[in-house]
């Protein structure tokens, strides 16, 4: 390295004859060597970046923000007209600056989370859409939250201001954000991809080497080359441009719109939706009408015109349960057997209703959620007539199936004196009992291997003339007597199947028949858009994976004719971010290129042969005259 001085400043060139200023140059006009060299480095790397910025360009659909909040407006003019234009161009920007945040991913995302956030009270609160019931349980226990639940709209999350403004605000953040991205991606399809850059070495991925075959046939066998492997490519000038990738902003615009599919499937269910329980004994049947349901809810859309016309009978129930080891009391087998028919007179049909394999008909799907027993009783006043003769279903509190319910006669008896009262028997049913003196009142497994009922005595009034509605499996006793025996004490009873207890004074009497049926509970939904949301979650996933692990790539390849007549070829590639990938498809690419048009030989050296007849010591000296290299 030699060093040079000037006046007071110093400028030192290095090996390769590149300036590099260390002082300041003085005089009183001019710009020295060094600041003319380091403008002209300037003004070509701002060129250079210019030509890898158009290269680069549209890789992405994101937009891209022009403006900043307090620019809008731009500079003032005096008076009132400048005023109001000033105005006018602040609201513009200022709504077109909303416009873009509220379109752009981030507060997407944000958007998304909130409505995940804000469905968790929707799960963790009593719905009143749900269960009112517990909704006016919650509030009458909690006296400090129930009003502020009220207030904030908890107990009704999915019909709530709050909740609606988020949902709203998704739906227009994708839909503002995919209509735009749509268009310009539909313009880069029509379009071609760029030229290349003035120097592929500025690029990530690059590769060079001089082969004898012309300029013009390299570019075709590498235009070819690059159509067999499925680039978008076409001639530019001296190089070959190409681009591959576009499934990723596929994958991008389908996930978006997946999502808007999703949103869309998830409002309609909700505003349409219908679900009801119904329970029925061995024999019974069911036709699908509001009064039908023991328990019915629907969204706020919906209405009995909605209802899918069909009815079924339960022809039998048929459950199996494991006997032995660690699973002792697991179904086995859970199957109602029924016969259903579509329409008002359609044709029977039979078929079979197990857990997660519902009948479906139409939009309705029927699913067997649950299963008891309905001992069958016989009621006879004192004067030994048949008042009450049915199967009565049980409620199981365990997995064992110890169930409880009520019996109600409420017409058609009269007591020993012939007054007309109503009975009332609690009733308690194990269908496998332990034994006397072997416990308390509790199964021991599921199926019935000694099935027996416990009952309890009242007369009076069930209180169902009050107009007031009722469980119908709980019995009101508030206004009821409880039967007694000679003894004073409570009149209670165990029976086995075929047994009576005889009801005291000549009340009459409640036989527990040998006929024992089961009954199975369905629930019968209507879910439309089920299958539309089933389909946008698939299409989100495959179109994530897609814009997650596809990259959009570009590959230039350029073939020019060197000072020695030889060919040069460069390739180089860019992408969208970077990857490891990149640099190995382009070697892969080189790699092919590169068999069609192989590398030229160097240029043959010719090496002096030494003479013969001098030797080392008979050299001429450098005092001679020679000079030394």
């Amino acid at each position: 390295m030699s060093e040079t001085e000037t006046g007071t400043g110093s400028m030192r060139t290095t090996d390769t004859g590149e300036p590099t200023d260390t002082g300041e140059a003085t005089g009183t006009g001019g710009t020295t060597d060094a600041e003319g060299t380091a403008g002209d480095e300037r003004t070509e790397a701002a060129r250079d970046a210019r030509e890898l910025g158009a290269a680069g360009s549209q890789l992405s659909t994101a937009p891209t923000e022009t403006a900043m909040p307090g620019s809008f407006g731009g500079t003032r003019a005096p008076g009132a007209a400048g005023w109001l234009a000033w105005t006018g161009r602040e609201v513009i920007g200022w709504a077109r600056w909303f416009w873009r945040q509220l379109t752009s991913m981030r507060v997407a995302l944000i958007l998304l989370f909130l409505l995940s956030l804000g469905a968790i009270p929707g799960s963790l609160i009593p719905q009143s859409g749900t269960d009112a019931t517990k909704v006016a349980e919650f509030q009458r226990t909690h006296t400090t939250l129930g009003p502020l639940y009220e207030k904030l709209g908890l107990f009704h999350v999915y019909s709530s201001v709050w909740f609606s403004a988020i949902y709203i605000l998704l739906f227009v953040s994708l839909i503002g954000c995919i209509v735009p991205r749509t268009w310009q991606f539909v313009g880069q399809l029509r379009s071609r991809p760029p030229g290349a850059p003035k120097r592929l070495t500025r690029l990530p991925a690059y590769t060079t080497w001089r082969t004898e075959a012309g300029p013009e046939q390299v570019r075709e066998d590498a235009l070819r080359l690059l159509k067999q492997r499925r680039f978008r490519a076409h001639a530019a000038g001296d190089a070959i441009a190409a681009e591959k990738g576009y499934l990723r902003e596929t994958g991008n615009l389908i996930f978006h719109i997946a999502l808007i599919v999703m949103l869309v499937a998830f409002a309609w269910g909700q505003l349409f939706k219908s679900e009801g329980d119904k329970l029925i004994i061995e024999g019974d049947g069911f036709a699908n009408t509001l009064t039908q349901y023991d328990d019915f809810k629907s969204g706020s859309l919906f209405s009995n015109d909605n209802l899918t016309p069909f009815s079924f009978d339960l022809d039998k129930f048929t459950g199996t349960y494991e006997r032995t080891g660690p699973n002792k009391g697991t179904p086995r087998t859970y199957r109602a057997d029924i016969s259903y028919r579509e329409g008002a007179y359609g044709k029977a049909r039979k078929t079979s209703v197990q857990v997660n394999e519902p009948l479906v008909i139409g939009d309705s799907k029927v699913y067997l959620v649950s299963h008891g027993y309905a001992p069958v009783v016989t009621v006879r006043d004192g004067k030994g007539q048949v008042v009450y003769r049915q199967a009565v279903p049980m409620l199981p509190l365990d997995s064992n199936v110890t169930s409880q319910g009520a019996i109600k006669v409420m017409d058609g008896y009269r007591n020993a004196q012939g007054k007309s009262e109503q009975l009332g028997f609690a009733a308690f049913f194990v269908p496998t009992f332990a034994g006397a003196g072997k416990g308390t009142m509790f199964s021991q497994f599921p199926a019935l291997d000694y099935p027996v009922l416990a009952l309890s005595g009242y007369h009076g009034s069930l209180g169902v003339d009050s107009g007031l509605p009722q469980n119908v499996y709980q019995l009101d006793t508030s206004e009821m007597k409880q039967f007694k025996d000679a003894k004073g004490d409570i009149l209670k009873s165990r029976l086995r199947p075929g047994e009576t207890m005889k009801l005291p004074n000549g009340a009459g009497s409640i036989t527990f028949e040998k006929d024992i049926k089961e009954w199975a509970g369905f629930q019968v939904t209507q879910q439309p858009g089920s299958s539309w949301a089933l389909a946008g979650a698939i299409a989100a996933i495959f179109g994530l994976a897609g814009s997650l692990f596809i990259q959009r790539r570009r590959v230039w390849v350029r073939a020019t004719a060197g000072a020695d007549g030889v060919t040069v070829v460069e390739m180089a590639g860019l992408g969208r971010s970077e990857s490891a990938k990149l640099p190995q498809e382009l070697g892969d690419l080189a790699a092919l290129l590169y068999d069609r048009a192989p590398s030229a030989p160097e240029p043959d050296t010719v090496t002096p042969e030494p003479d013969p007849d001098t030797s080392e010591p008979h050299a001429v000296p450098a005092a001679e005259g020679a000079e030394k290299q």
